[in-house]
């Protein structure tokens, strides 16, 4: 596993050029986000989504969430609505993460059911690999399933041995709540995973 590291308010661009050519080769690369550190690969490749399931140890038939740069790349990902659009304006960049139909473009791996769940982080590091690269990309936690999931680069050195092409080492994450997990079902707001940001104040910013 290469280890790289950046400062987490100011991502080294020699870093995450690397990053985003490991992404674009079909490689995995480990990354911080506002939570935790993530599990990065392209989402439009299924062979790069394979690889990150087989990583994992991870049950096909789980969704794997994504993270974007901005909102405007997130809507590349899935279809957002009126709705999804003020949760968006409302928590991003922050720990929300909202299910939305999956574009044709993304791969189908990683939606089984025909829905992604995506946000933008609020980590420079994250946010500038997903703008470099010019895609969303996964954030799948740095773990195999089952195991707790770091928030240290030592961490995701612990969690595994091998199968990590690259390691963008920007210190500790906040750890703590993982992101809150949303979606707008007929119209109504659901909650699938409570997490960083409490249920009443996402009600409150669609009333």
């Amino acid at each position: 596993m290469r280890r790289l590291v950046s400062d987490p308010e100011r991502p080294d661009a020699k870093a995450i050029a690397e990053a985003v050519e490991v992404l674009r080769r079909g490689g995995i690369v480990a990354y911080p986000t506002d939570t935790l550190y993530g599990l990065a690969v392209d989402p439009t490749s299924d062979e790069a989504v394979r690889k990150l399931f087989d990583l994992k140890g991870r049950d096909a038939a789980a969704a794997i969430a994504l993270i974007a740069a901005e909102p405007a790349q997130a809507e590349h990902a899935g279809r957002f609505g009126a709705i999804e659009r003020r949760l968006g304006a409302s928590f991003w960049p922050g720990p929300l993460t909202i299910v939305v139909p999956a574009a044709e473009t993304m791969s189908q791996l990683l939606a089984p059911r025909g829905t992604l769940g995506v946000r933008v982080p609020d980590h420079p590091v994250a946010r500038e690999l997903a703008r470099r690269f010019g895609e969303c990309i996964t954030a799948t936690s740095a773990n195999p399933s089952g195991t707790a999931a770091p928030a240290s680069a030592a961490g995701v050195v612990e969690a595994f041995s091998e199968g990590v092409d690259l390691l963008l080492d920007a210190g500790a994450s906040r750890g703590g709540a993982p992101s809150t997990i949303v979606e707008v079902v007929d119209g109504r707001l659901t909650l699938h995973r409570a997490g960083a940001i409490a249920w009443d104040r996402v009600l409150e910013s669609v009333q």
